[in-house]
């Protein structure tokens, strides 16, 4: 404790000022009074009005979120927010009081009002338990006082409380029902932390949780698990007013139900159509997948044809001609499969469809057609003594008699000309033309629906 005395009240000392002015100046307009009043009585002037524009004067409120930030063995850190109204003057500086637990000595830390949101009460006694107070000043008065909810101890804590969540807890920690569940979960702290543990906010049940807490690390132990032990459990650890919380997320699975409403939607040809519900328990978590599987009823085996299939439906295709089939689907999740699975109610027979030929009729439809190039001869440009070739395209029925023409002129058999025509393309080589060979060419196509004809012009250069 800090050998202080308590401030006088501000109220009181602010008043005390403001009544001797105004005692003063009672007192000097005393003796003018008699000589006036003998000349001629003056009416008592009148009282000035409060202007209405000006706001009241108010003390501040009271701080907001007085925590302590750090302890040790001489001294205690604090912090707190400014109050969220400061008053019309603003404020003055904050007054921060301490006094022994079950007392009401209020002595005050600091000498002078601190602006600062943060104060370090010094020179403390260790052992000590204090109740520590705020006050917040302004020209108008002191606010109501923050105080902390518990009691400070003034001792030293070397090492603040600090939770090492190992990594596999740090997401949901998923066991099979029936398995046991072993947690050990380090922390540090010196002194030693007082470690705490609840569920969903309630304390545990020690007929189903044992815990147990030693210097550097917490036991959390459960011998045969079940679903209803699945939720988040908190654990606190705790060194007076500092503390670290974390939470463990346990969930206990099982296996899940079997499907439901398994029924036949549709049989054609070698294939059936299955549709069927979700079990009504997945077994505390999501499913995998359904796995499908077939009988016939010749051999009686059981045989799987689909696993994890993600859909509540499935088409099993494949099958034989002549069999009669049952089919079976099972629900799968981490934990396995169900133990039952959803079984048809009927077969499914597998006909052997019946086939009749029947020659189908077809019109007659004319395909003829006179000639139309669907792709016309293009201009091109060669030297002398290289081959080139010239390519148009015809369609037309009956097959096209085709003739190749020089300036109007019908090439013939001659050797410096191969004429083609194959699938309706036709193509004319120039076997190493000279200027001579350059020239219009046309490509004429007839039969007995008409002819058509397309042209191009062929130049021969003469390299430099």
């Amino acid at each position: 404790m800090p050998g202080k005395e308590p401030d006088p009240d501000p109220q009181l000392a602010q008043a005390t000022p403001a009544a001797k002015p105004a005692e003063a100046r009672t007192a000097e307009a005393a003796p003018a009074s008699p000589a006036e009043g003998a000349l001629q009585p003056e009416p008592p002037a009148p009282a000035a009005a409060p202007e209405r524009g000006e706001p009241k004067a108010e003390p501040p409120s009271c701080p907001m979120h007085l925590a302590v930030e750090d302890v040790n063995d001489n001294s205690v850190s604090l912090t707190w927010k400014a109050p969220e109204q400061e008053g019309f003057t603003g404020l003055d500086g904050y007054l921060v009081e301490c006094c022994k637990d079950g007392t009401a000595d209020w002595v005050a830390a600091n000498k002078e009002l601190v602006l600062s949101t943060r104060y370090t009460i010094r020179n403390l006694t260790s052992g000590d338990r204090l109740q520590i107070r705020v006050k917040a000043v302004n020209a108008e008065g002191m606010s109501v006082p923050a105080v902390l909810e518990q009691p400070v101890v003034i001792r030293e804590i070397l090492e603040h409380p600090k939770i090492r969540v190992p990594r596999h807890l740090r997401q949901m920690y998923i066991r099979p029902a029936g398995e046991v569940v072993n947690l050990l979960i380090p922390f540090q702290g010196k002194p030693r932390p007082q470690v705490s543990w609840s569920k969903d906010g309630q304390p545990l049940d020690p007929k189903r949780v044992t815990v147990r807490n030693g210097d550097r690390d917490t036991i959390f132990f459960i011998r045969k698990a079940e679903r209803s032990d699945s939720g988040q459990y908190q654990l606190s650890v705790k060194i007076d007013r500092l503390e670290d919380k974390a939470t463990i997320d346990i969930r206990v699975i099982e296996q899940p139900g079997p499907p439901e409403n398994l029924k036949l939607v549709d049989v054609w040809g070698f294939n059936v159509a299955l549709e069927w519900s979700p079990p009504k328990d997945n077994g505390n978590t999501a499913l995998k997948g359904y796995t499908v599987q077939k009988s016939d009823r010749k051999s009686g085996e059981w045989f799987t044809v689909l696993e994890r299939c993600p859909r509540p439906s499935c088409t099993v295709s494949d099958l034989i001609i002549g069999n009669s089939y049952s089919f079976r689907v099972f629900s799968e999740n981490a934990c396995g499969h169900s133990a039952t699975a959803a079984v048809t109610a009927e077969l499914a027979h597998i006909r052997k469809p019946e086939i009749a030929y029947k020659p189908e009729k077809y019109s007659g439809r004319d395909f003829s057609e006179p000639p139309k190039f669907t792709q016309p001869l293009a201009d091109r440009s060669t030297t002398r003594g290289y081959n080139t070739q010239l390519f148009c395209c015809v369609r037309a029925f009956p097959k096209p008699k085709i003739i190749w023409l020089k300036n109007q002129t019908e090439i013939r058999e001659d050797p410096k000309y191969i004429a083609v025509i194959n699938e309706g393309v036709c193509s004319l080589e120039i076997r190493k033309p000279s200027p001579f060979d350059g020239g219009v060419y046309t490509c004429k196509a007839i039969n007995p629906l008409g002819e058509a004809s397309v042209d191009c012009r062929l130049d021969v250069k003469v390299p430099q």
